[in-house]
């Protein structure tokens, strides 16, 4: 790369692991039996729809929440922003790739305008971008979620449309068009930060502080902006003989020698590049480094299948402009497409469904939806038209017209033709309408409507009830992005409800939506007693109900509120259409507090007894407590399931919580799984709000039921900045002279962790294995968080225990390497010297492991250490390479003068400078008044004896 010199901004304007031969053989035969597995996985939260057509992306989704207030200059400043953004992506990608097509999702809470086209299959839950408030004044950090590891695509990017708004962002984060790319590259590529907040300065191997960036070599000094109310003057970082105090932040130079690189100072403007193999400083801590093994950006961009399925035009600019269209979302417009065909009398199918689907419409569908129902065997029929739901009444009416006799055999597609029909009658379209298709059975003709369904414009979100639905079925919904679900067979109606209760509007307005808060089934023996707790947490308690449900005959039970009051059996409502369930409505806002169920099985013999728990948000203005789940294969060579949930208010993490997985099949033992955010093993990111844990227990062929139950007992609400964001820009040095930004806003404790009480909430999944092994073997997961650290005068290394198994069970023993070396270490890892470690006994998996290391005697201060370790389990199956943990041996800590990258002595160590200078200079005095009386007293007794020769 040619050296530049450069303004970077003006201040007025606003490889793949290498394994030693015994690892390959070892994992090379695990492959071959883990890549007979093929597994679809349904994702319940979103899946972007985002193509490469020609060098060009087209249709990326921006969706404006409903609660933002209308403003035009927040659709203008997005297509602005993404144009500029498309040509900055074509010069950083060199030449390969920029924006064709964008549409942008308008609330229906706007204007109607005739320029706004209805929305088709898009949705807000499913958009690419969203542009919303963050739930908290002023913070306007633009920034991507990511749930998984290196290379692996986001979930959205986020903007607040303060952001698009405010010229004056300009000067902190950047042009927009160079946010948005920054972003982009997080979301489409599955990289990461190049900076670090956690720890903006290291220790470099030539035992020099330097800041923490992509490239080395970034010229600046260290500040710390001493803050008293509105009053902020910059001093001198405070130097603690290894690093500076907290706090502290490197201001860079205006002018650089360098052009990259985007995904470290998105903000200034002569960076044009990536960092890539010949730049990249793979010594700093940055998640880059960490997450993506130390490989640059560019490397891992050009490992994409973008990459791969493209080539570098030969042209300065991309070969079309980016064109926009604007839909505007409607009313929910949804029908119940219902078998009822003879296998439907089966396993109390035709029950549960009706109880579900009671469910469903009486407590989950959003007021103000359209509603139809139609049921179907050999053929279709229309049971309920279109109709909207204004009250309770509308919604008694509907479930009158749930089937309840089953007959005849499985028609899908005449299903789908007679609902999408009935939409059509009442709408005059079915755009951007919604089919919830139930089925059990299979039908040999189900392809012959794909293209119908494909050409709708509707979502066809699919519920496969028992084992025989048809293996099709869930392609319906992959050609619409509706969502994917499976019930097993059970005596009460819980799990079908759970379902139902996923199926929820995608507009983003989470102030109408119903929440599940409690599902729960037992097999209850006589006079046994099922006794359960549910939460109501002070952000929901709008429409709550309560229900129970039985499969042979009532049980007693009443229910008792936080402050005593008791409902009994007489308070809830039985419909003599569905004489086992029992359901009860508090009116206004529910108490907030512990509700205790008790319940007795009177029946003169065993039976199965459910309980669940529905509620709305209690304010318009305060998101409630959610939880979302997401199912995928783990970026690693094994492809194990790995199961995340989301616990989010807002967007804001939810910490503390306990998450259990509950993962079922409906012919083996159901399997529970705890989830941890603790940023080891499946979970990438520590206190994030992603709870995450590897499934290994497959158990065959078929569809899995995922159940998660998100419980919190005294929680927080932490609003700690999110991760993979914008850098902000804390100033610059120009001159010598630093010139600093408006300090990040900071918050009152009482604002950064907010007291949730108790909560409990019920989410929903599934995911098909079709074909291979139903057990195959795993190693133990590789270790993401090691850490080393000196203590007195020992290395410390610390980390969490994997498992035998991926993250679950227990290692047989560990490898523990070391170098002096850092891409020594990575890529050989076999010939690094050996750590003895053969007296560490592995703990179970998720536990904290320590262990110290006596360093050699020889060892001198400033030496940089690198250290990485492997797990083996049992059958020797050896884990990946970890991270790469650095330490600095200091003994005692060693007080040197840290230098800048062009050798001058960096002025944020004046004092420390002044202190060494002192020293020096009181040292080399010293020297020369004793060398001088030397020479003095010499030259005395010199004169002396030749006085006594004359003499």
């Amino acid at each position: 790369m040619e050296s530049v010199v450069s303004t970077w901004w003006e201040p007025q304007d606003t490889d793949i692991d290498q394994k030693s031969p015994s690892q390959r053989q070892v994992m090379g035969v695990t492959q071959s039996l883990i890549f007979l597995l093929s597994f679809q996985l349904l994702q319940l939260i979103k899946g972007s729809t985002v193509w490469l057509n020609e060098n060009g992306y087209e249709d990326l989704v921006v969706a404006i929440n409903p609660q933002v207030p209308e403003d035009a200059n927040i659709i203008l400043n997005t297509m602005n922003m993404i144009k500029n953004a498309s040509n900055y992506l074509f010069e950083m990608t060199k030449h390969r790739f920029f924006f064709k097509s964008v549409k942008i999702i308008i609330p229906k809470t706007w204007k109607k305008n005739t320029n706004y086209s209805r929305i088709k299959t898009e949705s807000y839950d499913q958009a690419d971008v969203i542009i919303a408030d963050y739930y908290m004044k002023h913070v306007d950090d633009p920034y991507t979620l990511l749930y998984e590891g290196c290379k692996m695509k986001g979930r959205y990017i986020h903007f607040t449309p303060n952001f698009l708004l405010n010229e004056n962002l300009t000067n902190v984060y950047g042009e927009k068009g160079r946010v948005f790319v920054h972003e982009w590259t997080h979301f489409r590529w599955g990289v990461f930060d190049e900076y670090s907040r956690d720890m903006p300065f290291y220790v470099s191997e030539k035992a020099a502080i330097e800041a923490t960036s992509c490239p080395a070599g970034v010229t600046g000094i260290p500040v710390f902006q001493d803050c008293r109310g509105d009053i902020c003057k910059p001093r001198s970082c405070r130097y603690d003989g290894q690093l500076y105090e907290k706090g502290c932040v490197f201001i860079p130079d205006i002018r650089q020698n360098i052009s990259c690189s985007i995904m470290y100072m998105q903000y200034a403007r002569p960076v044009v590049e990536f960092c890539d193999q010949n730049t990249h400083n793979s010594e700093a801590p940055n998640m880059q480094n960490k997450i993506c093994n130390h490989k640059s950006t560019w490397e891992v961009i050009m490992e994409s299948d973008d990459f791969r399925n493209s080539t570098a035009l030969n042209t300065s600019a991309p070969s079309s402009e980016t064109t926009f269209r604007l839909l505007q979302a409607q009313e929910r417009v949804i029908c119940l497409v219902l078998d009822i065909s003879g296998s439907m009398r089966m396993h109390n199918r035709m029950e549960n469904l009706h109880t579900a689907a009671e469910t469903y419409l009486l407590h989950v569908i959003e007021t103000g939806s359209w509603v139809a129902i139609v049921t179907f065997d050999s053929d279709a029929t229309e049971r309920a038209h279109l109709q909207q739901i204004t009250d309770n009444g509308t919604r008694q009416k509907l479930v009158q017209f749930l089937p309840t006799i089953p007959s005849g055999l499985t028609n899908i597609c005449a299903g789908i033709h007679k609902g999408l029909k009935v939409i059509a009658n009442k709408m005059n379209t079915t755009y951007g309408s919604e089919i919830v298709l139930l089925t059990d059975g299979e039908d040999p003709g189900i392809a012959a409507c794909f293209n119908l369904v494909k050409q709708s414009g509707a979502k066809i979100h699919t519920i496969a009830l028992g084992p025989q639905a048809d293996k099709k079925l869930e392609q319906l919904s992959e050609l619409t992005g509706g969502l994917k679900l499976c019930a097993p067979d059970g005596v009460v109606p819980s799990k079908l409800i759970e379902v139902f209760s996923a199926i929820t509007s995608g507009n983003g307005d989470t102030s109408e939506q119903s929440i599940q808060l409690e599902s729960k089934e037992l097999v209850v023996q006589h006079s046994a007693w099922m006794n359960t707790t549910v939460p109501v947490d002070k952000t929901v308690g709008n429409d709550t109900f309560f229900s129970i449900a039985w499969n042979l005959s009532q049980p007693f039970f009443f229910l008792r509120d936080p402050k005593g009051k008791e409902y009994g059996s007489s308070d809830f409502t039985i419909d003599s259409s569905n004489p086992y369930t029992a359901r009860l409505r508090i009116n206004g806002i529910a108490e907030e507090g512990d509700w205790q169920f008790y319940i007795k099985n009177v029946h003169t013999a065993t039976q199965g007894i459910s309980v669940t728990a529905t509620s709305r948000p209690a304010c318009y203005d305060v998101p409630p407590v959610i939880a979302a789940v997401h199912v995928n294969r783990a970026n690693t060579a094994f492809n194990p399931v790995v199961v995340y949930a989301e616990v989010s208010q807002g967007f804001w993490p939810v910490l503390g919580a306990t998450v259990t997985a509950t993962i079922e099949k409906d012919d083996a033992t159901a399997v529970t799984l705890e989830l941890l955010d603790n940023g080891a093993g499946a979970d990438m990111m520590k206190s994030d709000g992603i709870y995450s844990r590897y499934f290994t227990s497959l158990q065959g062929t078929g569809r899995y039921s995922l159940k998660v139950k998100s419980h919190g007992r005294n929680a927080t609400t932490s609003l700690s900045l999110k991760r993979n964001q914008a850098s902000y820009n804390s100033g610059y040095r120009e001159n010598g002279k630093i010139y600093m930004t408006a300090p990040r806003p900071e918050f009152a404790d009482e604002e950064i962790q907010v007291q949730l009480g108790s909560f409990s909430r019920i989410s929903t999944g599934s995911f098909v294995m079709s074909t291979g092994d139903p057990a195959p073997i795993y190693p133990p997961c590789k270790v993401t968080d090691l850490h080393a650290r000196i203590e007195n005068r020992t290395i410390v290394l610390s980390w969490t225990a994997p498992g035998g198994d991926f993250d679950n069970g227990k290692a047989d023993h560990y490898i523990i390497k070391t170098s002096k070396n850092l891409l020594d270490l990575r890529n050989n890892f076999d010939h690094a010297t050996s750590v003895n470690c053969s007296n560490l006994i592995p703990k179970e998996a998720g536990r904290e492991e320590s262990f110290e290391i006596q360093p050699e005697n020889k060892t001198e201060n400033g030496t940089k250490i690198y250290f990485a370790i492997c797990a083996v389990d049992d059958t020797n199956l050896i884990s990946e390479v970890s991270n790469i943990a650095q330490t600095t041996w200091f003994l005692p800590p060693k007080a040197f003068v840290p230098l800048n990258h062009q050798g001058s002595t960096n002025g944020a160590n004046t004092a420390v400078i002044v202190a060494v200078a002192t020293l020096c200079a009181a040292v080399v005095c010293t020297i020369i008044n004793s060398t001088l009386y030397v020479f003095s007293k010499k030259k005395g007794r010199l004169e002396i004896e030749k006085m006594q020769r004359h003499v």
